[in-house]
């Protein structure tokens, strides 16, 4: 007797590819310009789906190609499966291109600024075979893209606890406080919060680690004060600073970014200092091109610390 299985509808990876390319182009001449191959082709494969699958995908609507309910049911597991399927080929152009790397790289906006970048560029002067693909995310994102196999590592202030991840420690950073120079033209090596009393601060809510950070350690520790201005993106801080609405306390990657003529910062009195980790899948340890490449990112955090931090 046939499995029940084989009697369900379903699609394969051809229908699969020409209905990820018109639901995203919006046309099937626009998906066939992206398959590179002739409409007719795409309405062919197209309407066979449909047939498998037993009701109709797009609708035409005033002239318009239109998804169906059952289309945008279908899309978020076929998105999935296309994503899939377009990092197996990936892999395989790596493999046939003699084993040349590929990595995946997610980091928090504050480490897109100048950390990654920079350790991305003078990694590639080494390995210019090494491809990357680099996103900014937040934290709660950052994991996500690992589970989802969108980023192979990723690269955030906080070690998760969780059996699917492992993680490696490979800096440190510290909360300081950014300001206009002329704000404060005679700026100690460190600043205590009572010393910028004066100033509008900037204050950060639901920023990840380095948010609870400083409502640990900072707002815990200083008197009460009226909060004029709230963010969650600390380089919306960084202009609100360079615009004059106050001082802010950011994390040392983001001031160290923004310093200019117009921009310094310093450390706190009081220590608050945070971890920078590399966290990757369990079940994915890192190649070796990727180990390379962390060590990289490693050195470039240090070398920044000790060359451009005051008082660090």
């Amino acid at each position: 007797m046939e499995p029940r299985s084989a009697n369900l509808p379903s699609m394969n990876l051809r229908h699969i590819e020409v209905f990820h390319a018109v639901y995203r182009a919006g046309s099937i001449s626009a998906a066939a310009r992206a398959l590179y191959v002739s409409q007719p082709s795409v309405s062919k494969v197209l309407k066979h789906a449909e047939g498998r699958l037993g009701f109709p995908l797009f609708r035409l609507v005033k002239g318009r190609l239109t998804p169906t309910e059952e289309a945008h049911a279908l899309f978020r597991d076929v998105d999935e499966i296309y994503t899939r399927i377009e990092s197996l080929r990936e892999t395989t152009r790596n493999l046939l291109n003699g084993g040349a790397a590929h990595i995946g790289l997610a980091v928090l906006p504050s480490l897109g600024l100048g950390v990654a970048p920079r350790a991305v560029a003078k990694f590639r002067q080494k390995q210019p075979n090494v491809t990357f693909s680099l996103q900014t995310l937040h934290d709660e994102d950052v994991l996500r893209a690992l589970y989802e196999r969108k980023a192979d590592i990723a690269i955030a202030y906080d070690a998760p606890r969780h059996p699917r991840l492992a993680h490696t420690r490979i800096g440190t950073g510290e909360l300081v406080v950014l300001y206009r120079r002329d704000h404060l033209p005679d700026a100690p090596a460190r600043l205590s919060v009572e010393s910028f009393a004066e100033q509008e601060l900037i204050s950060l809510v639901g920023s990840g680690p380095v948010g609870a950070l400083y409502a640990s350690e900072v707002v815990r520790g200083a008197s009460a004060r009226p909060e004029g201005i709230v963010v969650q993106t600390y380089y919306v801080a960084a202009a609100l600073v360079r615009h004059g609405a106050g001082v802010a306390i950011v994390d040392e990657f983001t001031a160290r970014e923004h310093r200019g003529p117009d921009l310094d910062f310093r450390p706190l009195t009081q220590s608050a200092t945070f971890g920078v980790y590399c966290i990757y899948l369990e079940d994915r340890p890192l190649s070796k091109m990727a180990r390379a490449f962390v060590n990289t990112l490693k050195a470039d955090i240090q070398d920044q610390q000790q060359a451009h931090n005051p008082g660090l």
